[in-house]
């Protein structure tokens, strides 16, 4: 990754929490901690965060009522190549005609390139799904009421009586932020009511994550993997959480890498 994206990714990932350590961004950007303290020492002196011990802070730390999600422009480059794979496998499960919600994320963005030529009735609570579905593709496209979080790029309303009621799926399609036994998980209470209300709507769960979501862990539970009818996931996926998958009676779709000309449909960062 190029000098000028890691410092991107940098800058957007402490606007998420006060502090955000070397070993965060590490991962975030898959660089080594050593080029992560150079490039925290370098937007540093160039005043554009505060270096601390492990980590670095926020000139301005961000507002409250901020969510707690990592925001969207962060992590839609991070695990590309898997993420387009994974989303991939989700479209194949679409027939022409069928009724699906796709719920925002950076993993669950990547199908669109691969329904411009679906007609598919979609609902989905993310502005930069809904925004390239109606511009490339022969979808009816409908998102529910709320507020805009521009940093996630999600709709999210705390009313009852929005579109979301009338909606009928026959799957939905959703990411995660950790994957375990005991089901679900994503960061921010908010997203969780916004998506459980989704949930409802739908026949089937089909849930969404690279292979590292299955080590990582957050303090809210979704649903129960019981909830759960399919995980799609990359190929570098554990033999544990294979077990834990099968176990749980859930379908497992492993999707193998994707030739990058047949993806290049256009730049995810243009929506």
């Amino acid at each position: 990754m190029h000098e000028r994206e890691r410092h991107r990714i940098i800058l957007s990932a402490i606007q998420e929490k006060p502090v955000i350590t070397v070993q965060d961004i590490a991962e975030l950007t898959d660089a080594s901690e050593a080029t992560i303290r150079r490039d925290i020492a370098s937007l540093h002196v160039q005043g554009k965060l505060r270096r601390v011990r492990g980590g670095a802070e926020a000139v301005h730390p961000p507002q409250l009522g901020n969510l707690a999600a990592r925001p969207f422009r962060v992590s839609e480059s991070v695990n590309i190549d898997k993420k387009r794979a994974i989303a991939r496998a989700a479209v194949e499960l679409c027939e022409e005609g069928d009724s699906v919600i796709i719920n925002g994320g950076t993993t669950t963005f990547q199908m669109v390139h691969y329904m411009s030529a679906r007609r598919l009735q979609v609902m989905t609570n993310s502005f930069a799904i809904a925004e390239h579905l109606v511009k490339h593709s022969k979808s009816t496209v409908s998102v529910p009421g709320g507020a805009i979080y521009r940093e996630q790029s999600l709709i999210l309303s705390p009313f009852d009586n929005d579109a979301i009621r009338n909606f009928y799926a026959r799957r939905m399609f959703i990411g995660a932020q950790g994957v375990g036994p005991l089901g679900i998980m994503e960061a921010d209470a908010l997203v969780i009511q916004s998506e459980q209300k989704l949930m409802h709507q739908a026949e089937e769960l089909i849930v969404m994550v690279d292979s590292s979501k299955f080590s990582r862990r957050s303090s809210l539970i979704l649903c129960p993997l019981e909830r759960v009818t399919t995980i799609i996931t990359d190929e570098g996926v554990s033999d544990e959480a294979v077990r834990m998958i099968e176990d749980a009676g859930i379908r497992l779709i492993v999707a193998g890498a994707v030739d990058a000309s047949a993806a290049k449909e256009d730049s995810p960062s243009a929506a």
